[in-house]
């Protein structure tokens, strides 16, 4: 079966560009119909809280972006890692692309946790380990991106960024297991690969639902912009320019 289907055809920005191009009105579209689902059961369908009344309704969003900047910075330290090891220009070009969604979610894992916060805890912010850990993250993020943007060399700034992207990954495991660590003033995880759920089904529903859109969305908004990333670096070769003028 994969002597019939090369995934290695797809290594070079020649031919991952259109198949990238395919892929992202499906991927868009998932996530359009995922969030609409999503915000539906966790709006409407989805009962009150016995305990935090209407507000918890925030974890909707704030839990699935919390675990999607997570995830991006794992795969984004990944695809570093992959091109540092075998030089490959797609591996940091992706790795590109991924940085901004990563850190829009930080930033709203933040401020969704601050609206959280406020009428949970009294305060909008509090140096927890958890909230420390994210803003550390968010930091990392616009490091990374910084970091390749001060370079000229484009080259060097996809290997110090990745580099920079592989240290910082220590910090994923610091901001998950944070509250099992040490006793913070955010609440533990309520959802687990070791033990059933605490929360009604409903809700759990909704927020795996939102979780399936925000995975969806940062799949279609990185090949967007990994396409864009490849014909600003490729435009002096000769399948850009038979783009262009297949376009013109």
């Amino acid at each position: 079966m994969f002597s019939l289907f090369n995934w290695f055809r797809y290594a070079s920005p020649q031919t991952f560009y259109p198949l990238a191009g395919r892929m992202i009105p499906w991927f868009a579209g998932a996530a359009a119909v995922f969030a609409a689902a999503g915000l539906y059961v966790g709006f409407f369908v989805a009962p009150t809280d016995a305990q935090q009344s209407e507000v918890y309704r925030v974890i909707f969003i704030h839990v699935p972006v919390s675990w999607m900047s997570m995830f991006i910075y794992l795969v984004m330290a990944a695809w570093g890692a992959i091109g540092l090891a075998f030089n490959t220009r797609l591996s940091f070009m992706m790795a590109r692309s991924l940085a901004p969604t990563g850190a829009l979610f930080a930033f709203l894992s933040l401020w969704t946790g601050a609206l959280w916060g406020r009428p949970t805890w009294g305060t909008w912010w509090v140096w927890d380990a958890r909230l420390t850990s994210e803003l550390i993250l968010l930091f990392l993020y616009l490091g990374v991106m910084a970091l390749q943007a001060a370079i000229d060399d484009q080259r060097r700034g996809d290997r110090a960024g990745a580099l920079l992207a592989i240290i910082g990954a220590i910090n994923v495991p610091i901001i998950y297991f944070s509250v099992v660590w040490w006793n913070t003033l955010h609440q533990g995880a309520s959802v687990s690969l070791t033990r059933a759920p605490s929360m009604a089904r409903a809700m759990l529903a909704g927020m795996l639902l939102m979780s399936l859109a925000c995975w969806m969305y940062s799949i279609a908004v990185s090949l967007a912009r990994a396409r864009c990333i490849m014909l600003e670096r490729e435009r002096h070769t000769a399948w850009v320019g038979e783009l262009a003028g297949s376009a013109s």
